[in-house]
């Protein structure tokens, strides 16, 4: 039985990748104006609004609906379906997925625990095993053993949106942009923490590039590059500072990259430089 793959916008990927593929928008509320993450708010936009407004902006889950009806389209077309959701740790939207899975019995539900490109890269995954022909209990369970393996690290280059976020403390903030410090941050079992810090942006390239040298990419697997802001320069720049990582394995041409979206946009702002990948085992 042909396996359909249904996920989270909070993925940063786009339904039009694959037809095996359903995209379900997350809700991202600008004040009293609420988007349909990736349907009438483009990521462009999405920066464009952050940097004039002055609140940050909140996101809402994927409803158990919006997944019923997802699974009830699949199941008309006489498919199985997997379910990728940002991480549990996160986001409600795993707990939507498992309620609406409650109806559809063979449904399977994973836990990405993870965000962005690094929930990108394990849904590139089950989309390559849906290719391979594996069934969705399968492909479930393949992905829960390989997402462990899954490591997504960022650089921001900036504290103001962690600190407007209360993330970290005003006086931490302040003083963090005064000394131009950048922080690096991971995903480790499915939460968001500080892996480093680093004076000025070159010594945040390099602590960024200590940290995916510890890790070992797979180059055999999915690899992902992304931004965030209305410019890839700064990750333009960090390619080119660490080709050493790249070289013999990929062409840098061919290094996917994409434009992040909400998801660590909020909390990021402008400037992030994130790369996701399976570790080697």
């Amino acid at each position: 039985m042909p396996v359909h793959i249904i996920t989270d916008s909070g993925s940063d990927i786009t339904g039009a990748l694959s037809p095996h593929l359903t995209v379900l928008p997350l809700s991202i509320a600008f004040g009293t104006t609420t988007y349909a993450d990736g349907v009438d708010l483009t990521h462009e936009r999405f920066y464009q609004l952050l940097a004039e407004r002055d609140e940050l902006p909140t996101t809402g889950q994927v409803t158990p609906y919006a997944f019923s009806q997802a699974l009830e389209q699949v199941r008309a077309a006489g498919d199985e379906a997997v379910i990728v959701t940002l991480s549990s740790k996160l986001s409600g939207t795993y707990r939507s997925a498992v309620s609406a899975a409650a109806d559809f019995p063979g449904a399977q539900v994973v836990d990405s625990l993870n965000a962005t490109v690094g929930e990108r890269i394990l849904v590139e995954r089950a989309l390559t095993l849906v290719d391979e022909g594996l069934s969705a209990a399968e492909i479930a369970a393949q992905l829960e053993q390989e997402r462990s393996h899954v490591c997504l690290v960022a650089l921001l280059d900036t504290l103001e949106y962690l600190r407007r976020g209360g993330r970290i403390p005003k006086s931490v903030g302040a003083i963090g942009e005064l000394l131009s410090v950048k922080p690096v941050i991971g995903v480790v079992d499915g939460e968001v923490v500080m892996l480093g810090k680093a004076r000025g942006s070159k010594n945040g390239r390099n602590l960024l590039h200590q940290e995916v040298e510890r890790s070992a990419i797979d180059f055999t697997m999915p690899v992902m590059l992304g931004y965030s802001g209305l410019s890839d320069q700064l990750l333009r720049t960090y390619l080119e500072d660490n080709r050493s990582i790249w070289e013999g394995r990929v062409r840098e041409e061919d290094l996917p990259i994409i434009l992040v979206g909400a998801t660590i946009g909020t909390h990021a702002g402008p400037g992030a430089i994130v790369l996701a990948f399976f570790r080697e085992e």
